[in-house]
């Protein structure tokens, strides 16, 4: 049988103490230490069972500023292997004098959405007091968990890997699309279909949710509302709705909604019925169930002034027409309620590239439906590390409909939202 395995890499320059690293995680000498540089040669590999993780591939590659021909081709398979790693522990020996191989394998793995925790080895005592100065040098490490341990001290074993415990996230951490779904139960999926929606197929998420209800042997039901009819006022709109949901032998279970829709949603759907939005749905599914951080960070809304700055990051770069929502309507919203409050925009890799992310006061997310966890967790740890909060699309929409409404569509997650809490 297969072994799914979290790939976890060693990196850094030659001399760091990253066989020392390789050794203290295996309790054996997996790979040869000694001080002349250049002993590792070639990646050297061991698999292990790591007690709270599960197995694990690790990999002691060479170091990477070894100028020879020799040291070219190693550097060609250090980066090869850097792409297969889950997890980067960058080691780091504070006293040497030059960074420009850590910042390399920085922006190596984080232009691959690596995660990416930092240990810095010391030689010495005295090397603790020369980590501030590293990190002046490499601003990129402001974004990254750091540890410092002594790598040939057996008894730093237990805090290395509680440090990697409580920092990485294993890609084979299963999630549930819709956790609340039941065998048997009718699931109403509102799809209202504005501009943008484009012909012959659902958006992911609605085909995700379609299939995910599907699968787990329940019925989802799809509803096109006309969002123009029924903010118009039109009473017909209403009626429909309403002999939709009386249609049924027995009462659906949950709505599914567009976010847009939240306005009418929020106050349309019976109190026996539970409702969410896609956005929600998928932004939990693709952080793999952090959706109480986005939660926390909608506060932040409340504490905006002006001349504040704003963030809202869309994944992907889909044309945009119409009512778009990142585009359109949430700038809308803001600059009616938080008048002089300043909105950006980041598309696709845009994000990755932002170098002004501390200037922000809040970040407002899109559900993340078109990338992987991988990328939008990079995103998240980013953030985290900086200490900017951060929300989503469709607990926005939410929010603006009164803190009713966000307690609504978070009942189905089990999370009990009670403002300022």
């Amino acid at each position: 049988m297969l072994v799914e395995r979290d790939h976890i890499g060693i990196f850094g320059k030659m001399n760091s103490g990253k066989s020392s690293v390789m050794n203290l995680l295996t309790q054996q000498e997996t790979s040869i230490v000694d001080a002349t540089p250049g002993t590792t040669a070639d990646t050297k590999i061991a698999l292990q069972e790591i007690h709270g993780m599960g197995p694990v591939k690790l990999f002691d590659t060479a170091g990477l500023d070894e100028s020879s021909l020799l040291g070219e081709k190693k550097r060609a398979k250090v980066f090869a292997d850097l792409k297969e790693c889950d997890l980067v522990l960058l080691v780091i020996d504070p006293d040497t004098p030059s960074f420009v191989t850590e910042n390399e394998v920085l922006e190596k793995a984080r232009e691959l959405d690596k995660q990416i925790l930092v240990i810095y080895n010391l030689f010495d005592p005295s090397g603790a007091a020369r980590i501030e100065a590293v990190e002046a040098e490499i601003p990129l490490l402001k974004f990254h968990r750091k540890i410092s341990l002594v790598a040939i001290d057996k008894s730093c074993r237990p805090a290395l890997l509680e440090f990697i415990l409580a920092n990485f996230v294993s890609k084979n951490v299963k999630m549930r699309l819709l956790p609340f779904v039941e065998p048997d139960k009718f699931y109403v999926l509102n799809i209202p279909m504005d501009a943008e929606t484009p012909p012959g197929r659902y958006l992911r998420p609605q085909a995700m949710a379609e299939e995910y209800i599907t699968r787990h042997w329940a019925y989802p039901v799809s509803y096109r509302m006309d969002l123009g009819k029924a903010r118009a006022g039109d009473a017909s709109e209403r009626k429909r709705f309403d002999e939709f949901l009386a249609s049924f032998g027995r009462r659906p279970q949950a709505i599914v909604t567009d976010s847009q829709a939240m306005d009418l949603m929020h106050s349309w759907t019976p109190s026996d019925v539970m409702l969410t939005t896609f956005s929600i749905m998928m932004i939990n599914y693709v952080s793999r169930g952090r959706l109480g951080r986005f939660v926390e960070g909608i506060e932040t809304l409340e504490t905006l002034t002006s001349g504040d700055k704003v963030l809202i990051a869309e994944a992907c770069n889909h044309s945009r027409i119409a009512e778009d929502i990142g585009t359109v309507q949430i700038p809308q919203f803001i600059r009616r309620r938080w008048p002089g409050v300043v909105v950006e925009h980041n598309f696709g890799r845009e994000f990755q590239d932002n170098e002004q992310l501390l200037s922000y006061k809040l970040v407002i997310h899109c559900g993340g439906c078109m990338i992987s966890a991988q990328q939008l967790l990079a995103r998240i740890r980013d953030l985290d590390a900086i200490g900017i909060p951060y929300t989503n699309y469709g607990i926005f929409l939410a929010h603006i409909q009164g803190p009713e409404a966000l307690r609504q569509v978070l009942v189905p997650w089990g999370i009990d939202y009670v403002p300022g809490a």
